[in-house]
């Protein structure tokens, strides 16, 4: 339950960033004196998308550089995470016994989890920490674009980066990926977890839709990085397995 609750916080944070978000219109240049968060998040990264862009005439290109180096970054923190959901997947079976066992004692119910997860070396906190750090990235990245006018009035494809997609196509394969990247995290073995394998996604599409393109070009490309991540990490671990 507790599991549950912090998918719940994540979702609830999520949605609070799109209505700060849908409440922000910047205009003009980025001024890195204005404050800690313009002068070491949102200039670095408006910096950094320029540079590609200089180097490959595209921001299309740009952001998914960017994408890839952020990936990077907490590469180390969705390792933890796929690591702890399968050994979570493992040792279900002991956690339905230990609920039913101390049915009408949560608090017995809750030591004896903790104990589980402690034997286990599991951290139910972790499967929600890489998409907490995501947040504020995420954040300094639309900012980044809307106060960046060479950014914003890029195209890419049939986009223009800086407003949202006419056709509604890279908010829909945004949410398609979502839930093709829980149902990879292995989501669906939860029936605790089921119900956001549903409601993410729906978000994803929402905030695609209303916010500039390049966001929802930004979620695909992180994405599908993360699928492929994931059965690349699956792969290796059952060929250990059957080694």
């Amino acid at each position: 339950m507790r599991y549950l609750n912090r998918k719940w916080i994540v979702l609830t944070v999520l949605i609070l960033s799109f209505a700060l978000l849908t409440g922000c219109s910047p205009t003009g240049s980025i001024d890195p004196s204005s404050g800690v968060w313009a002068k070491y998040f949102v200039h670095p990264l408006s910096q950094l998308l320029d540079y590609f862009y200089d180097l490959f005439g595209t921001y299309g290109v740009s952001i998914l550089i960017v994408t890839f180096l952020v990936r990077l970054l907490i590469l180390p923190l969705s390792i933890k995470q796929q690591r702890s959901m399968q050994e979570m997947q493992v040792i279900q079976p002991k956690i339905q016994k230990l609920r039913a066992k101390y049915k009408k004692d949560q608090q017995k119910q809750q030591q004896e989890m903790m104990k589980l997860y402690k034997e286990h070396n599991v951290n139910p906190m972790s499967g929600c920490l890489p998409m907490v750090v995501q947040i504020p990235i995420f954040i300094a990245f639309y900012q980044a674009i809307q106060f960046d006018p060479q950014i914003a009035k890029s195209t890419f494809l049939y986009l223009q980066l800086g407003k949202p997609d006419p056709y509604f196509i890279f908010p829909i394969i945004a949410a398609f990926t979502t839930y093709i990247q829980m149902i990879a995290q292995g989501s669906a073995n939860s029936a605790q977890t089921r119900i956001m394998i549903w409601i993410m996604p729906i978000m994803i599409l929402v905030i695609g839709s209303n916010l500039a393109s390049a966001l929802a070009l930004y979620w695909v490309y992180g994405n599908i990085f993360t699928i492929l991540q994931y059965m690349i990490f699956s792969r290796k671990k059952t060929g250990k397995a059957t080694a």
